[in-house]
């Protein structure tokens, strides 16, 4: 007998001509703005799409289908600035925060989640869904007024781990503290909210100044439960352990002969819920997978030949993976590289010469229906 809870169970569609579990694959598939749109069709749908049964299918499917999130701005107005969507399948769209009352800039993304801070109010953080516009304010930090983070008030390193299976998300900040008038602390605070909770622990910890270039803070990956950013000098990934709260590194692998004036340019990715890091070169693109995480085991999947964008490889970086394709920009475009037939293609172009280049606010994205209320 099936012990399973009848609250979990999904609404009896009863439609004549499709079982019920064609119904809700047909609709787990739908763009999110396309699956609001049904739920206007009759209340038998929306008590379907509203059921966290179906929320929990809808977002195994769709969390496989990794975008490009680009904040695309007026270098000589900054507060001016759009947001473009870039899907593998469907494209560019657009879309705005503009929900949220605030001028803000993302920091973070995991999940269909965004975390995003406030630019006229330094401290003041929101986390929202893009997709389904909704949003929180979180509470304060309980910050000493005589300290802050260094250099520029805001936290060097910002993630939102996000648990799709518990409906559970957090909020990381961590950074370090300077007084006023004196050096930076020899310690990285670190502060974790708690989406359950609705607070914020706090703990610091002995860490040198590890260096982190803009890239290395967009590129926060969540994966075995901690959160990872590759340092500057590209000699260590820096992991959170939110488990158990404590800091600690991965090696990248020996092979790669980074730094030492090698010029490889090397970026942290995630692929198919394992860490992956990406080697370019001046003529080759390398994709490495940890593919034993507690040993730490890299494995080369794929060998990228540059020659078809040789002009372009100084100024380009990779932003996120799929399981078969690769999305990557520069100052002005945004490229997709086909793994399995070896096609370069143009996704995205500005054509004005004032904009900020896009590589600078690019953030992997994944489109769900997850509450963050």
């Amino acid at each position: 007998m099936s012990t399973r809870s009848k609250s979990m169970d999904p609404p009896q569609t009863n439609f004549g001509y499709f079982a019920d579990e064609i119904i809700l694959e047909i609709l787990a598939r739908l763009p999110i703005k396309s699956l609001f749109r049904t739920k206007c069709v009759c209340k038998l749908w929306y008590k379907l799409a509203s059921h966290k049964s179906f929320t929990q299918i809808y977002n195994e499917s769709s969390v496989k289908n990794v975008t490009v999130l680009v904040e695309v701005t007026e270098s000589s107005i900054e507060s001016t600035s759009s947001l473009i969507l870039i899907d593998n399948k469907r494209g560019v769209s657009e879309f705005s925060l503009d929900f949220i009352k605030d001028r803000v800039k993302i920091r973070a993304s995991c999940n269909g989640l965004l975390c995003c801070s406030s630019v006229p109010d330094k401290g003041v953080y929101y986390v929202c869904n893009p997709m389904t516009r909704e949003f929180k304010l979180l509470p304060r930090v309980r910050e000493r007024p005589i300290t802050r983070f260094y250099p520029d008030g805001e936290a060097t390193l910002v993630g939102v781990p996000c648990d799709l299976l518990n409906n559970r998300y957090s909020v990381v900040l961590a950074g370090y503290h300077r007084m006023f008038g004196h050096r930076p602390e020899g310690k990285l605070i670190c502060s974790v909210y708690d989406s359950e909770s609705n607070k914020w622990r706090k703990y610091a910890s002995d860490q040198d100044d590890h260096g982190f270039t803009r890239m290395n803070r967009n590129q926060v990956v969540f994966v075995k439960g901690s959160l990872h950013w590759l340092t500057q000098t590209f000699a260590y990934i820096l992991v959170l352990d939110l488990n158990f709260d404590v800091w600690r590194r991965i090696l990248l692998p020996d092979e790669m002969g980074c730094g030492n004036g090698s010029g490889n340019r090397v970026y942290l990715l995630e692929l198919d819920g394992k860490l992956s890091v990406i080697q370019i070169s001046s003529v080759w693109m390398n994709i490495w997978v940890l593919q034993d995480y507690e040993n730490g085991h890299w494995v080369l999947i794929d060998r990228v030949s540059l020659r078809c964008i040789r002009g372009m490889v100084p100024g380009i970086f990779p932003i996120s993976q799929g399981g078969d394709y690769v999305f990557l920009a520069s100052h002005k475009q945004v490229l997709v590289y086909q793994r399995k037939t070896r096609i370069w293609k143009e996704m995205y172009s500005v054509k004005n010469n004032s904009t900020m280049p896009l590589w600078f606010s690019a953030h992997s994205f994944r489109g769900t229906i997850l509450s963050c209320r």
